[in-house]
């Protein structure tokens, strides 16, 4: 018996998913457990497996944004009959007789002579008008205001994909006013990944929020580093890391801060799930070090080492990046003194962490250049008041300074 194949929910709040590859095609042998597409989600790109063994009998939906539980293929046994049409498209009537035709050859009544009819029927032609087109296609060709009359369909049963709509958008540069190529401004539609971080930012600078800033002498920290290098060389553990285990246990220390705010009630996380930014092609993500206090330093190295290639590599999963309770923004390696993080909602406080460089600092009466690096906090005033917010940062800055403490 035929499975049809709908778009799961692959984490808490999603509604719909941007269908973007699919990784078999039409009459491929598919087993459980196979990837078999992959879908563009809020959060991250990641491929999905089939729940069943089978042949790929049709895809319903080759690219584009449908809402969980869509139907968007079938799967079952070759030769098996399907009858899933592409979701808004109605179910073909049944073909009327053609009416008899007269030869080519025969004159037109009306003077003129007739042309051979025995051409091909466009898209629109065979679907009682409406042009079959995925919703990408669609929705790309609204954009760039392309008409879809015309355009030689290359997806299943001459479906306009959004392929064609970029090679029949595009003229030929002979072709294209010689200013165009000076004044033509390039219209990049916005990721699924990227509007959300649109929206999150939006959502983030409405919150009440305040920073707080201090200066760490790196001395220590740097030793550390390089000797925990020296130790291991199979795990290259860097500033972040140490940032992460310092900042897990300041947390553990400074419960009140291991927050996430919601319109009913403070939640209070019993382990420190420390978010990373990173820049991935995608956009910036955030993915978790879960329990970052219990892991020792090379454990975090590991750990955020996995976590930063599968974010290069677009292959994060939903658990990667969801119940991350602080941030920490590093943008020290681009040579940046200081900046200020803005809030990841519904945590409650971000860490800002810019380059470590030489500075003047009186020591013993004495002025000498020590390696300072800036942290600036910013804090949600809704969750978390001044008093503990610099509580927390000044553990931080003496963990930092002393991480023995932490270790």
């Amino acid at each position: 018996m035929a499975n049809e194949v709908k778009l799961p929910r692959l984490g808490q709040g999603m509604e719909a998913g941007t269908i973007v590859k699919w990784l078999k095609g039409e009459g491929d042998r598919v087993e459980k457990g196979e990837p078999l597409f992959e879908v563009d989600t809020d959060k991250a790109t990641q491929e999905v497996e089939a729940e069943a063994s089978g042949v790929l009998l049709k895809i319903a939906v080759e690219s584009g944004e449908v809402p969980v539980g869509q139907t968007i293929a079938v799967i079952g046994e070759e030769g098996e009959p399907v009858d899933v049409a592409a979701p808004g498209e109605p179910a073909a009537p049944p073909a009327p007789a053609a009416p008899a035709q007269p030869a080519a050859s025969e004159p037109d009544t009306s003077g003129g002579s007739r042309r051979d009819e025995r051409v091909t029927a466009r898209p629109q032609e065979e679907n009682g008008g409406r042009i079959k087109a995925s919703p990408l296609a669609r929705r790309i060709a609204r954009e760039r205001g392309i008409s879809l009359e015309g355009l030689h369909g290359t997806g299943p049963e001459g479906r306009i994909i959004a392929e064609d709509v970029e090679r029949g958008g595009t003229r030929p540069a002979e072709a294209r006013p010689a200013a165009a190529a000076v004044t033509e401004v390039e219209r990049v539609p916005l990721t699924k990944v990227r509007a959300t971080i649109a929206r999150r930012l939006t959502q983030a600078w409405t919150v009440p929020v305040f920073q707080l800033t201090v200066s760490a002498d790196m001395t220590a920290a740097t030793h550390l580093v390089a000797r925990a290098r020296e130790l291991d060389e199979d795990v290259k553990v860097t500033v972040t890391d140490l940032l992460t285990k310092v900042c897990a246990m300041a947390l553990r220390r400074h419960p009140d801060v291991n927050v996430q705010f919601t319109d009913e009630a403070l939640l209070r996380f019993p382990t420190a799930n420390v978010g990373l930014a990173v820049a991935a092609p995608s956009g910036l993500v955030v993915p978790v070090v879960r329990e970052a206090e219990r892991l020792s330093l090379a454990e975090t190295a590991r750990t955020r080492s996995g976590l930063v290639a599968r974010a290069r590599d677009g292959k994060l999963t939903q658990r990667d990046l969801e119940d991350g309770t602080f941030t920490i923004s590093n943008l020290g390696m681009y040579g940046v003194e200081q900046f200020v993080a803005v809030l990841n909602p519904p945590q409650a406080a971000i860490l800002a962490v810019g380059a470590a460089e030489a500075r003047p600092v009186v020591r013993d009466g004495r002025l000498q250049p020590r390696p300072l690096m800036t942290m600036t906090l910013t804090v949600d005033h809704r969750a978390v008041d001044g008093a503990e917010a610099a509580d927390f940062l000044r553990t931080v800055k003496q963990f930092v300074e002393e991480p023995a403490l932490a270790l």
